[in-house]
């Protein structure tokens, strides 16, 4: 049976709650006590909603594959319209397939921060730090089994945050369908304008390699020597944004991102 509360315990609360309402210890205590509530509601909330948010974005994911691929339809089921796409994790450096992960729960982000599964980049033109040796990409097969196009994952530094986004190549490894990215902080009106429909519509059509095989695609004011086919027009008054959409293309597009992957695909290996 615990002990009666002390006479000097009680003089202390009593004069606590005697206190005028203003005073330092009550204004401490109820700020104190709304944080901590508000905290336990904040903590709560997350909680109940995370399994909402992933599933938010996974849709998300799924629209943006399907709308590089051409395939985004509103009226259309989205995890209908995607079981049209086989993913599968790449092994960038063997340029190969690997069956050593879950495509559909490896987090190819994640996986950059991972010592065994990534590797610090000392030439960095994308400016991302880290890469993962292994990325998640989307195989598009036509009705007869055949493929039809890749979607590959990309993402680079602009000129106020990380771009994240896709690119969408046909069978030959070398012509592009299209290019949008999904998540960035660029300034509206200027660097934003990667999201522009008509900026992007640039893509279409154009290719990465030449006939030597060298990378020409260029994304600048100028089209490259190589000619139009691997020109998209820099976007108006956002030089540094533009000059990390080119640099983080050829990144991936290049021997450290998806090559070897890309021979192999214009070889009809796959």
């Amino acid at each position: 049976m615990s002990e009666p509360m002390n006479a000097e315990n009680k003089g202390a609360i009593a004069r606590f709650l005697a206190a005028p309402p203003d005073t330092v210890s009550k204004t401490l205590f109820v700020a104190i006590a709304v944080c901590l509530v508000a905290s336990m509601i904040v903590s709560t909330a997350a909680v109940i909603l995370r399994p909402t948010q992933e599933a938010n974005k996974l849709r998300d994911k799924q629209i943006n594959i399907l709308q590089v691929a051409g395939l985004y339809d509103p009226a259309i089921d989205i995890s209908d319209a995607f079981e049209a796409f086989e993913p599968r994790v790449l092994d960038l450096e063997s340029g190969e397939f690997t069956d050593a992960f879950d495509p559909a729960t490896f987090d190819d982000i994640a996986a950059a921060d991972d010592p065994e599964l990534s590797r610090a980049l000392e030439d960095d033109p994308a400016s991302i730090g880290r890469q993962s040796r292994f990325r998640t990409v989307y195989l598009l097969r036509d009705d007869a089994g055949a493929l039809d196009k890749v979607i590959l994952p990309l993402h680079g530094y602009g000129l106020w945050s990380t771009l994240y986004g896709f690119i969408a190549v046909e069978k030959n490894g070398n012509d592009i369908f299209g290019l949008q990215f999904y998540s960035h902080a660029e300034t509206p009106g200027l660097g934003a304008e990667v999201d522009n429909p008509r900026w992007k519509s640039q893509w279409n059509g154009k290719r990465l390699r030449d006939e030597a095989g060298t990378l020409q695609i260029t994304v600048a004011k100028t089209a490259p020597p190589a000619g139009a086919d691997y020109h998209i027009d820099a976007l108006a008054g956002a030089t540094l944004t533009t000059a990390g959409v080119d640099n983080l293309v050829k990144f991936w597009m290049g021997e450290e991102g998806y090559a070897r992957f890309l021979d192999k695909l214009q070889a009809g290996e796959f």
